[in-house]
């Protein structure tokens, strides 16, 4: 996917999210746990110096490496999904009540 820059083989800590910082150098933070509060406080983990150029993903890879990706930049534009209109229910038309007359019987 992506080529390596510079080699420092870190080795990873489980809990640690690692990333290259601003400098190019590879720092830590510590995971953010559910009920537990963390330090944010970043350490850095290998001094490598990598000058980072615009349009490049600088990241850590499986070996511990920096290695860098270009990005992808201006897709295919995804069609926009029509919306469905929420059907309006009309009130039923009332209907006239008709009484039927009741036939008298006839008297013999």
């Amino acid at each position: 996917m992506g080529k390596v820059v510079e080699k420092c083989g870190v080795k990873r800590e489980d809990g640690w999210l690692y990333f290259i910082n601003k400098d190019g150098n590879v720092a830590r933070v510590q995971m953010a746990r559910a009920g537990q509060k963390v330090s944010k406080k970043k350490e850095v983990v290998a001094k490598t110096g990598v000058k980072k150029e615009s349009g490049m993903l600088y990241y850590l890879d499986k070996n511990g490496n920096v290695a860098c990706a270009a990005l992808q930049r201006g897709g295919k534009k995804k069609k926009k999904k029509a919306v469905k209109k929420k059907a309006v229910k009309k009130k039923a038309a009332k209907k006239k009540v008709v009484k039927k007359k009741v036939a008298k019987k006839k008297k013999k």
